[in-house]
């Protein structure tokens, strides 16, 4: 079987109101912005540069953005888990470059969809 690897992505939307579904994995609210999320995100890593070796991503948390403040409560984080093959032939995993190229696919960390992005928090750890 092909390796498989992790890396993790976090970052903040700044106009999705948190409520306490957004911690129920097993809510409405939640799977549907989670599918959300798949739909914008998926595209993204499939044309970045470990494209061809993308697995895919499982959102792993919904959380309110701290320190809580009133000009911050339309603002939640997103976490996520994502995978990809780590074969010989597979395109080399750089978390600087991927982070570049969603920086670059999100208009400088400001835009997914029609979701608004706190350019300050995009996070690729692997």
């Amino acid at each position: 079987a092909p390796a498989v690897k992790n890396f993790t992505l976090n970052f903040t939307i700044t106009n999705l109101q948190f409520n306490a579904d957004l911690q129920k994995p097993n809510s409405r609210r939640f799977k549907s912005t989670e599918k959300v999320m798949y739909h914008y995100l998926d595209p993204l890593l499939q044309r970045s540069s470990i494209g061809p070796a993308y697995n895919g991503c499982k959102i792993t948390a919904f959380s309110a953005s701290f320190p809580r403040s009133t000009k911050n409560r339309d603002d939640t984080g997103v976490d996520a888990m994502c995978s990809y093959r780590d074969e010989p032939s597979d395109p080399k995993f750089n978390r600087t470059t991927i982070y570049r190229e969603l920086s670059k696919m999100t208009n400088g960390i400001t835009q997914l969809g029609h979701y608004s992005l706190n350019s300050q928090s995009l996070y690729v750890n692997g």
